[in-house]
Parts: structure tokens; sequence; C-alpha cells
């Protein structure tokens, strides 16, 4: 146990800062308190990435608590080599979210900047829990900040998308909740995760909670055919919405296969893997045509993000180091890059107020800056050599080709066909005769816009050129998780 509770400080910095917004009085000042705030969280998860040892397999900088001991509920916090990265990931996605918003968000930016704040406890609570009730309180109180911001502050239809996302996810989230309460029952009464991870579980009874699991993960993802939800959220989200959904929301479908399914599972895992890896086949074929059957710039990312999550799942179930390395650099990458692209739609759409992909042409001889930045995150999406997209789709197809091939196959045609729509949205847009939606008013990037997009770049490039440092934190876990599910970590 540390001495210093540096997880409950990272958590729960977010949720003071939102308690305390009532008290600031002007638009302006709620701005710079929010970013304020959310830097200094992003200063404490950079230097709990950088305090962490990678050599161990162990979950660090643990907190333990009693909460209700009758029922074997504690508040119990810790984080091994994946979820400090994605700690890591969702502080940084915070105050990006932030400077997106400074201009777009006019009407309740109060009430924005709370739900924001308390959206960033959560999702980070989430990575910490070590504790299943604790885990699914957190995981189920998402829903209400981000139904918020998606019903208040998104578009015309709004309503809509905010009620779908919520109903899609409560769904599978009751669920969820099934499956907890049969570990409890059949684990000794905890909920404590790490001790749930070494019961010998019945198949039967495994086999019922991974169905359980599987849909509640899976709407998460999402995974074809759950999936439906997420581009109505995505086009009615404002821009901050859009990057945190994108960005850390999705990943917590893959990231419950890695802390659930897998370890406490491991019979029905192996069982079920061919089931998973047809599903994630499909979703990277069908969620690339589908991608490259839009017209407007939102849904376009919002259906490649199908498509790239099914690269995820796919590593997750190929049960090999390459596979599994692939598919948790990926998670991390996409929500760089695609919470990018969704940071540069909504930074075209204040200029224009159009997402018509026909409406545009020639942007990089108007807007430089704006169309390099852009044509980097949509290189890094296609998975071009030299960018993060591109380690983390050839491992997980090294992996998939190692475990099975012909799901290998479908991943290289997915990705061919990821090249063909993202490559089209570049020519179309960035490309050609100048062309812009009527009512148009366009300036390049400004200071606030760039500093958004600077630490993103240097991601998409660093862990393109180097992911070393990222494959190095992740081995030791892996090589556990591996062990747990197949008895071995070769």
């Amino acid at each position: 146990m540390t001495p210093f509770p540096i997880l409950s400080l990272v958590i729960f910095l977010p949720a003071l800062a939102a308690l305390m917004l009532p008290l600031v009085r002007d638009d302006r000042a709620i701005r710079w308190f929010t970013l304020t705030a959310l830097l200094l969280d992003f200063a404490l998860a950079s230097g709990l990435l950088l305090a962490f040892d990678s050599e161990s397999a162990a979950m660090q900088f643990r907190e333990s608590y009693d909460w209700v001991p009758a029922l074997g509920i504690g508040y119990k916090l810790g984080v091994d080599g994946i979820s400090v990265l994605f700690v890591f990931l969702t502080a940084l996605l915070g105050w990006i979210s932030v400077l997106a918003s400074w201009s777009a968000i006019q009407t309740r930016v109060r009430e924005f900047m709370i739900s924001l704040l308390a959206i960033q406890s959560l999702m980070i609570g989430v990575f910490c829990a070590l504790d299943l009730f604790l885990f699914y309180v957190l995981w189920e109180a998402m829903l209400v900040p981000m139904y918020l911001i998606i019903g208040i502050w998104g578009g015309d239809n709004r309503i809509y998308a905010a009620f779908k996302f919520f109903l899609y996810t409560l769904a599978g989230s009751l669920l969820f909740l099934i499956g907890i309460l049969v570990l409890y029952f059949a684990g000794g009464r905890t909920f404590d995760m790490l001790a749930l991870m070494g019961q010998p579980y019945a198949f039967p009874t495994q086999a019922w909670v991974f169905v359980a699991f599987l849909i509640a993960f899976a709407v998460k993802v999402p995974m074809v055919p759950l999936h439906t939800w997420l581009p109505d959220a995505h086009v009615q989200a404002p821009t901050a919405g859009s990057i945190i959904l994108a960005g850390v929301l999705l990943k917590m479908g893959a990231y419950g296969f890695l802390r659930f399914s897998l370890p406490m599972l491991p019979d029905a895992s192996v069982y079920f893997a061919p089931l998973m890896i047809a599903l994630s086949a499909l979703a990277i074929v069908y969620g690339g045509l589908l991608a490259l059957a839009q017209s407007d710039i939102k849904k376009l990312i919002a259906y490649s993000s199908v498509s790239h999550m099914g690269f995820i799942t796919l590593g997750l179930f190929t049960f090999n180091m390459n596979g599994l390395s692939g598919a948790v650099i990926q998670m991390f990458n996409h929500g760089i890059t695609t919470g990018a692209l969704f940071l540069f739609v909504g930074l075209i759409y204040e200029r224009t107020h159009s997402r018509d992909i026909p409406a545009y042409g020639g942007l990089i001889k108007v807007v430089p800056l704006f169309g390099i930045a852009m044509a980097a995150f949509l290189l890094s999406s296609m998975a071009l050599p030299g960018t993060n997209g591109f380690v983390g789709e050839l491992l997980v197809i090294a992996g998939a080709f190692g475990s099975t091939g012909w799901a290998a196959g479908a991943a290289v045609v997915g990705a061919l066909i990821g090249a063909a729509y993202l490559l089209g949205l570049y020519r179309q847009m960035l490309l050609g005769e100048v062309r812009l939606p009527e009512g148009a008013k366009m300036w390049d990037l400004n200071a606030r816009e760039i500093a958004c997009a600077v630490p993103l770049l240097v991601f998409v490039f660093w862990l393109g050129l180097y992911p070393k440092p990222v494959l190095t934190l992740l081995r030791a876990t892996l090589e556990q998780l591996l062990a747990q599910v197949i008895g071995t970590g070769a």
C-alpha cells in the first residue's frame, strides 16, 4: 500500500474543482479555473506514469479501505501497466477538451464545465478501481454527465441521440451487474477484483458470465451489431463530448475484456474466442464500408471508430503477445488520433457550420496549419508507417496471423478500405480547387487550437517512430495476463 494516496488525489481533484465552480463568478474565470484544475490533474497523472515500475506486473500505488465490510465492499485502488496508461490518456484529453470548448460553448458554461470535471473523475476512477462494486458505481455514473453533455449542448437532434446512448449503455450495464453478482456469490462473497481473478469458477458459470459481460462491453466498444448508437451520439455531441466519447469511453468496453473477461473467465474466453474474432473481423470490414459511404465528416469518423475498435478486440482474443500488445497500444493510439480528428471537425464546424464533405475543397491553401495537422491525423488513422497507428495495426495483424489467418486477411482488407475513405476525405477536403460552404468565415489555427493539436501530434510521431517505452510499460502486465488465460507467459 502506498503511504500517500496519489490515486485518490488524481481521481478526486476534478470532482473537488467541480464542487468549487459555483463559487466562481463569470464564464471566463470558470474556463480558466477548469483548465487549471485539469492541467494540474494531468501533471499528477504524468508523475504517476513516470514513477510506475514497468518491470513489475503487480498493482502499484494501491489504496485499500473498508467501505461496507459486511458485504465485502471496499474502497480499493491500484494501477498496472494497462490502467496507468489510460489514466494518463484520460487526463491528457481532459484539458484538451476544455480548450476545444473555449469558444464553442457559450451557454450554461458553468454547468458544462461541472459535467466535464465530473466525467473526468469518474473515468479515471474506473481505470483505478480494484473493487467490483466501486467499479460498477463509477461505470454507471459516467452515463449521467455524458448524457447531459450530449442532451444539453449537442446538436438539433440531441435529445434523441442522448436517450439512445443512455438506453443502450444502461441495458448493457444491467447485464454487467448480473454478471458481477454471479461472480460475487461464486467467488466467496467478495468484490475484490484481485481475489476474484484467482477463483476456479466452473465452466458453465464462466460461460454465462462471459456472455453477460460480452453484451455489456460490446455496447461500449461498440461491436457490430450493437454499434448503432455511436454515429448519432457523435454527430449530435459537442466537440468535447466527441473527444471524450472516442478518446476514452469507447475504451471502457475493451478495458472490461482486459480486466474481467480474460483474467477471471479464462476458459470461457478461450471457448468464445472464435466468436469474438469473427465479430471483430465483421466490425473491421463492415465499419469501414459504412465509413466509405458517408458524406458527413463526423459520421465518417464515427464509423471508422467501429472499424478501428474491431482491430482492438481482434488483438485481445489472439492470445499472443503481438496481438495483445497491438490491441492495448491501439487503444491508446485510437484515443489520440480519433480524438484529434473530432477536435479538428469541431474547429472547422465553428468556422463554417457545415460537416458536409462535398462542400469543401482546397483547405490546405486557405488554412495551411489546419490542413497540415489534419493531414497528419488522417494519415495516422490510415496507419501510415512512421505514425502511431501503424505500430498498433501491424502488431494486431501479426498476432492474428499467428492465431487465425482468415481474420488477419479480413484485417488487411479493412486497412485497405480505411485507406480508401481516409485518402478520399483528405483529397476532397484539403486538395484541389478552393471550395467552402456558403457564408463560411475561415481563419487558421490560433494559439489555443495549436496548444490542443501539438501534444496529440507529438504522440502520433513519437509512438510511430519509437514505441518502445509504451511496449515496455505493457510487457510485464500482458505477460501475466497471458499466463492467467493460457497458462504461460510466453
